[in-house]
């Protein structure tokens, strides 16, 4: 026995050695690996499926859920058991607040001090305005996730006992989609997403609640807060560009729907309004349900929607995509560029050069591998180009929304959505950070300028 707890205390040590040996994008890296990795087993499991499942579409399943996409290539009501479905919903919780979250939150609780470590690799996965301390942010994550989701379960368990649903299949289906929709994971246990329901307002807006708190981020909600809470404080800029953002966008998506959609100008009454609204709201805050089938919309609408899950909605949130902030910094850039000022503004405000820089990084990194992500799907998968595009849109923006073409993809296709998803959920940054970045510090090599045309 003794001899046991000398080897396991060695492999702890060797373990701990290994994490602190890491950058903490690399941390991270890993972290979200071993979610997978841990949900893979679990579902390998032969009490966890209904019938025999590929290995492959395990992986994808683990996958999705870590990265909070809902992507599928099997049913997971008709695949998966009870304890499947759980353990489904287990992986899109976690994947939902996040990597270290829940630990930081509990060694928060007992000794009210973070290490080090636990700073570097949290204030590596949420970037936070100066104006909010990691400390406030980690407890609105864990207060604001489980009031949320408490409230969505009542409100869902409400909405599917008036609909005729037995309790115990009210409840279950209750708690699983509250948080699927809280974390934006776009995970149903009905094969049609929630297509049966476009009618049913009280769903429609428990949805819509639910996602869009979400996705508007802990920025937002700690934030805002604090605002509420202490006198003098003062809603962050980054707070004020998200909203606008937001609801701007929102409108935009709505009215392109309302107004240009066949399938959805046919419909009538208040249906009309709630399907366009459902719609456009599922791809901005990217929690992939779906009322209406999207392999028959208009091309032209496609298009906007695969914008709108490009852009996501807030970092720091449980939404995926670019990040509304990256848009509003390119947008600077550019009508700064355009009226010939030095200075990048927005609102009247200087936007700092590093923001300027990341922004700047991330919007060519996530829009070449959208590029190259297509680019690879086109060689083996048969579908039209417009829905392989949005199926890579949807991957990489973790949204989960599709045309219909997952369940057929071919083995190479699922290990690149599986790839992108992942990258989605980590961040592109991150991720091009975890595998391409040195360990060394910065060099202090001088570089000699030289002009380029541009």
């Amino acid at each position: 026995m003794a001899n046991l707890k000398s080897i396991y205390r060695s492999l702890n040590l060797k373990y701990f050695k290994f994490k602190l040996g890491l950058s903490p994008q690399q941390n991270l890296f890993y972290g979200f690996l071993t979610y997978v990795t841990a949900g893979f087993i679990l579902l390998l499991l032969p009490w966890s499926q209904k019938v025999p499942i590929n290995i492959l579409d395990n992986l994808f399943i683990a996958t999705s859920a870590v990265s909070t996409t809902g992507l599928v290539t099997v049913s997971v009501v008709d695949s998966y058991t009870g304890f499947g479905q759980f353990i489904v919903m287990c992986l899109f919780q976690l994947g939902g607040i996040g990597y270290l979250t829940f630990t930081t939150f509990m060694l928060l609780s007992t000794t009210r001090k973070l290490t080090h470590w636990h700073q570097k690799i949290l204030k590596s996965e949420f970037t936070l305005p100066v104006t909010i301390k990691i400390s406030d942010f980690l407890k609105s994550v864990i207060f604001f996730t489980v009031i949320m989701e408490f409230i969505g379960t009542i409100l869902f368990f409400i909405a599917f006992k008036m609909d005729g649903q037995a309790t115990g299949e009210a409840l279950w289906s209750a708690l699983f989609h509250s948080i699927s929709a809280f974390c934006t994971a776009g995970f149903s246990l009905y094969n049609s997403s929630f297509a049966e329901f476009s009618d049913n307002g009280f769903i429609n807006f428990i949805i819509s609640f639910l996602a869009i708190a979400g996705s508007l981020g802990f920025i937002v909600v700690t934030d805002s807060f604090l605002w509420v809470r202490k006198k003098g404080h003062k809603l962050s800029f980054t707070t004020k560009i998200i909203f606008i953002g937001f609801i701007s966008l929102l409108a935009i998506g709505f009215l392109f729907l309302f107004l240009f959609e066949p399938t959805i100008r046919d419909l009538q009454g208040t249906e009309r309004f709630l399907v366009s609204f459902f719609q456009a709201m599922s791809a901005m805050t990217t929690v992939g349900f779906n009322t209406v089938d999207y392999g028959v919309l208009l091309l032209p609408v496609l298009l906007i929607v695969i914008f709108l899950m490009y852009v996501g909605a807030s970092p720091s949130g449980t939404a995926g995509g670019m990040k509304i902030t990256t848009l509003t910094a390119m947008v600077a850039i550019i009508v700064s560029r355009l009226k010939g000022n030095k200075q990048i503004t927005f609102l009247g405000k200087k936007i700092p050069f590093e923001r300027l820089y990341i922004a700047t990084s991330s919007f060519i990194f996530y829009t070449s591998i959208i590029f190259f992500g297509t680019f690879l799907l086109t060689f083996t998968e048969q579908s039209e180009f417009q829905n392989i595009l949005f199926e890579v849109a949807s991957a990489l923006g973790t949204v989960g929304l599709s045309t219909g073409i997952t369940g057929n993809l071919t083995e190479f296709g699922k290990i690149v959505i599986i790839v992108l998803m992942f990258i989605g959920r980590l961040g592109v940054l991150t991720f091009g950070l975890a595998v391409l970045a040195r360990r060394t510090s910065a060099t202090n090599e001088i570089f000699t300028e030289e002009d380029i045309a541009v």
